[in-house]
Formats: C-alpha cells, structure tokens, sequence
C-alpha cells in the first residue's frame, strides 16, 4: 500500500527541480555567451585601434603604400570580431579634429575607398589622437528576465567597446 501511494513521485520531483536546473544551465550558456562576445568586440576595438596607429601621414609618401581604405577597416573589424554578427555590429572612427565616419552596420562600409585616417586638418599626423568606437546588439531571451529592464525591447542590449590611440607612423 505504501508503494502504490509513492508512484509517481520522482517524475513530480524531477518536473520541480528538473525545470529550475534546466532554466540555471540555459541561463549559464547564454551569460557565457554575452560575456565572450563584449570580450571579442573589446578586443577586436583594441587591436583595430593598434594596427590603425601604423596608417598615419608617412604612409601617403611616395614609395609607401600602407594606407588603409575605410572599406579595408571593415574587413579587418570583422576579421577581428570572430563570432560577432556583421549585421549587429556599429563602428565608429573618430579623428582628434571631431571628424567621424560611422559603419552602421559595419557590413555597409565594405566598399568604401575613403582612405582613413583622412588628411584634412592634419588628422593623419603623426601624434594626432583617434578613436576607435563599437557597438553589438546582443540578444538573448533571458534578458527579458533581467531585474530592472523595464518595458523595453525583449531581450537586447547593447554592448559598447572604445579605444583611443596616438598615430605613430
């Protein structure tokens, strides 16, 4: 008699507790997730930022040639940003004179033959300042559960990456 009354228990047990682990273990993939993209776009901003410093006034000289094309820092960003969707992710290039050019997304800048940085207002010297600005849409269906949110998109956030860097080339 006792039997018959604890048939069934462990399915009830197991739908309790089994839908709390399977929630914790999905939301673990999809925070590790989030935290590894911000991490790739941070260091892709950093990176980019480091092989722009080398594109200054001296690469424009006669005999050499390593200007780099606005259409080639799309293709080196999104060679960095393994992992990051193209068509989520806005960047930024920003001279120390306020001269900006904006990729949004970046996908759409990969034609560009601009040469950056540009030469007006010196910005291509070497020892001007220039800054180099991301932003990734993440989505995730658990952001719709984070405290705070509010009545806002379901699940999206941005994450945003900037790095400033000397021309020294």
């Amino acid at each position: 008699m006792r039997k018959r009354r604890q048939s069934g228990v462990a399915i009830v047990e197991f739908s309790l507790a089994g839908i709390g682990m399977i929630f914790l273990l999905i939301c673990t993939f999809h925070l590790s997730f989030g935290m590894w993209n911000y991490h790739v776009l941070a260091n892709a901003t950093h990176e980019l930022t480091r092989y722009l410093s080398v594109k200054g006034v001296n690469c424009t000289k006669p005999g050499n040639s390593c200007s780099v094309t606005v259409g080639a820092i799309a293709t080196k960003t999104e060679a960095l940003a393994i992992g990051v969707p193209s068509s989520a992710l806005n960047v930024t290039l920003t001279t120390e004179s306020g001269a900006t050019t904006t990729c949004n997304p970046i996908s759409s800048c990969e034609g560009n033959t601009t040469v950056w940085p540009p030469h007006t207002n010196s910005d291509n010297a070497v020892g001007k300042k220039f800054t180099v600005t991301a932003m990734y849409h993440f989505q995730s269906p658990l952001l719709f559960f984070w405290p705070g949110r509010g009545a806002q998109k379901f699940g999206a956030i941005w994450f945003p990456a900037s790095s400033t860097q000397t021309i020294l080339f």
